[in-house]
């Protein structure tokens, strides 16, 4: 998108404020689907420092985002946890990663995560 999506924003914000990690959203972002739960960017930095805090080869990159953004403008990126890319029968990975996706780079979105479900 050439300009955001103001209601996809103002959903980001919301998430932001309220420090809510239970959005659940799908989004299209340069032809991949992207499925998960939102989560406040600083709740995801800090999830995201922990993982790399804990690895032997990237413990270095740690604190790049253990660092706070100290930004009060609106949010330019969504921020995913528990989400998966969805490719073919599968979502990649199973267990779910962390994603940041810029808002202006969502082609199309809809609130609620999918999943397969074999029969």
């Amino acid at each position: 998108m050439s300009k955001p999506d103001q209601l996809l924003v103002d959903i980001a914000s919301l998430v932001e404020s309220g420090n809510s990690n239970q959005m659940s959203m799908t989004v299209v972002a340069g032809g991949a689907v992207i499925t998960g739960r939102l989560a406040p960017e600083a709740v995801w930095r800090q999830r995201v420092s922990e993982v790399l805090a804990d690895s032997d080869r990237l413990s270095d990159f740690s604190a790049v985002f253990a660092s706070s953004t100290g930004k009060a403008q609106p949010p330019t990126h969504l921020h995913f946890h528990v989400a998966r890319i969805l490719q073919g029968a599968v979502g990649i990975p199973e267990s779910g990663g962390m994603y940041r996706v810029a808002i202006e780079d969502v082609s199309a979105w809809t609130m609620g995560d999918f999943s397969y479900v074999e029969h």
